[in-house]
């Protein structure tokens, strides 16, 4: 296992699990709160646009959405083809994606506006999380 994604939401027992992972050799790449999370406690990180080489945008809605990201959690590793195309494109496998959901149940029963509940509707983690169950032989949830 060389590279893993964090993003979550919930940062209970992340930073102990990200320590795990860096004192096991594993790059870890993450996103906005969560990446700066682990990097003010020290976790070693890349942001996730250093790899895409694009922003986050539209309010942090878009972070993870992007082809290098899912291309190197989808690409299977003992098809030939697929190692190929990643490795012409200079795109890195994610062997482990690590992800909690937005909370959206809870926050639809708290007294926020209804534009404040979408933006709990989270979009990039069940994507992920989708990606890496795919392809489950290769990527670890």
């Amino acid at each position: 296992m060389k590279r893993a994604l964090v993003s979550v939401f919930d940062k209970e027992g992340i930073l102990e699990f990200s320590n795990f992972l860096q004192n096991k050799g594993v790059e870890i790449i993450s996103t906005g709160g969560t990446y700066k999370h682990l990097k003010d406690n020290g976790v070693n990180i890349i942001e996730v646009n250093e790899v895409t080489n694009f922003p986050e945008m539209l309010d942090g809605r878009v972070k993870t959405l992007h082809p290098i990201i899912h291309a190197g959690i989808l690409a299977i590793r003992d098809n030939e083809e697929h190692i190929d195309t990643i490795k012409e494109r200079n795109i890195e496998t994610i062997d482990m994606v690590i992800v909690n959901l937005y909370p959206f149940f809870q926050k639809v029963r708290e007294d926020l506006s209804f534009e404040e509940k979408v933006e709990f509707i989270d979009i990039g983690g069940p994507t992920m999380l989708r990606a890496a169950a795919k392809n489950f032989k290769d990527v670890v949830v």
